[in-house]
């Protein structure tokens, strides 16, 4: 059991910058995360995340989503059970820390993280979290997966879709645990796998992977049926 967590000063925490040139906010010492759900509240920091994972890339030219059809892809009034549809974790950062959550269907998860030098949120009204009444948290990622179905089994599994950090919180141990959480969803509830591509070039995340226990097929290859390619195939066979 981990112990108990003592409240640090405001002093020996926190130091914020308010001016309206550099509204910084600089963490030290501790670090203090929530791995939760996302909610519609988090729409417009999805919609952001998103296209910086399409920055990292090099492939926000290929970005066509809307906050408006995120919400009819995350937030339907008539969802599917509980991780079998797409969804979202959300992990906010914050220089104090979270309460305990009640009566929510995935119960947060909670982690202190000691710091070796100070991480500054540069962005502070842009991620800053609606989601609730605290006013000192931060948006520093998300992980997005959902159900995925193979013949090779009877259960359904999770297929890990993507992760990202923005880059004030990266080598801090924020990427093991979005992708920890994800797993142990994956176990804790009937999934039988959790399926993910892995950018061969990004060796820090291929290593952070693998030594987490995913196992690598060389045998098979990522193929994609997109584009004007998959154009080719509109209104026969199976059209509407």
């Amino acid at each position: 059991m981990a112990p108990a967590l003592q409240l640090p000063t405001l002093s020996e925490t926190i130091i914020t910058d308010a001016s309206s040139e550099n509204n910084n906010v600089t963490i030290t010492r501790k670090i203090y995360t929530r791995v939760r759900l996302a909610t519609k509240s988090d729409l417009s920091h999805i919609y952001q995340l998103f296209y910086q994972i399409h920055e990292y890339h090099n492939y926000t030219h290929l970005y066509k989503a809307t906050e408006s059809s995120l919400a009819n892809l995350l937030f339907k009034e008539n969802p599917l059970p509980l991780f079998y549809g797409p969804s979202i974790l959300i992990l906010e950062v914050s220089p104090t820390p979270f309460k305990e959550a009640t009566n929510e269907g995935f119960k947060p998860v909670l982690t202190t993280f000691d710091l070796k030098f100070p991480v500054v949120e540069g962005q502070v009204e842009e991620f800053r979290s609606k989601y609730d009444d605290k006013s000192d948290v931060y948006i520093a990622g998300y992980a997005f997966f959902y159900a995925n179905y193979s013949c090779f089994y009877d259960k359904p599994g999770l297929y890990f879709e993507s992760l990202y950090l923005r880059e004030s919180y990266r080598k801090l141990g924020m990427g093991k645990l979005l992708f920890g959480t994800v797993a142990s969803i994956a176990a804790n509830n009937g999934f039988v796998s959790l399926e993910e591509i892995v950018a061969v070039w990004n060796k820090k995340a291929y290593d952070l992977y693998v030594n987490m226990g995913l196992e690598i097929f060389d045998e098979f290859r990522y193929g994609k049926l997109h584009g004007e390619n998959l154009q080719k195939y509109a209104h026969k066979n199976g059209g509407s």
